[in-house]
């Protein structure tokens, strides 16, 4: 039996069970995928508005919803101040904001465990609403009419761009699992 080829040795299936990931990869490409996000935050764009969503956050939302039990409750604390120090906002802001949204997404999880995407999509649609109108009320701007139209344009994009994200995090999370090595 030893004798014969490593294909004729497994099955179908041989090569996805007992497999064994890498550590590095398993835990560093989603840490490194929101730091990247809140680091995007400090391209210059030049416009009256505000234009460019919060990448970091709306890739934590991605990676918690794509990978339910990939980032603990806690992970908002160190992944926001992170945040906050690119971001801009006064230095605690996210790591509020992010924590709450992480403790938001863990009761949706807990009240509703079989989700789909629209509904994914409908939260996330949610949460990063009141992610940016808190944002902006935490920053110290006067929330009047005009200062919410204002931040319209970058709600819109934050919304239409949480499915290419979630999508592009579905494709990290299968290069995240990849088998290295075979275990026996």
């Amino acid at each position: 039996m030893d004798r014969l080829a490593p294909s004729a040795r497994s099955d179908a299936y041989g090569s996805r069970i007992n497999r064994a990931h890498s550590p590095t990869l398993a835990y560093c490409i989603p840490l490194l995928t929101v730091v990247c996000g809140s680091i995007l935050s400090i391209v210059p764009i030049a416009s009256a508005v505000p234009l460019m969503p919060p990448l970091g956050f709306i890739t934590l939302l991605a990676w918690r919803m794509v990978r339910p039990g990939l980032f603990p409750i806690w992970a908002g604390f160190p992944l926001g101040m992170i945040d906050d120090l690119f971001s801009g906002q006064p230095f605690g802001s996210a790591i509020m904001l992010w924590s709450l949204a992480l403790i938001s997404v863990e009761v949706l999880e807990a009240r509703f465990p079989w989700r789909g995407f629209i509904q994914d999509w409908l939260s996330a649609v949610v949460i990063i609403t009141l992610y940016l109108l808190l944002g902006a009320l935490l920053s110290g701007a006067s929330l009047d009419w005009q200062a919410v139209v204002a931040l319209v344009p970058q709600l819109l994009i934050a919304i239409l761009l949480f499915p290419v994200i979630a999508r592009q995090v579905a494709r990290l999370d299968r290069v995240r699992l990849m088998r290295f090595w075979k275990i026996g």
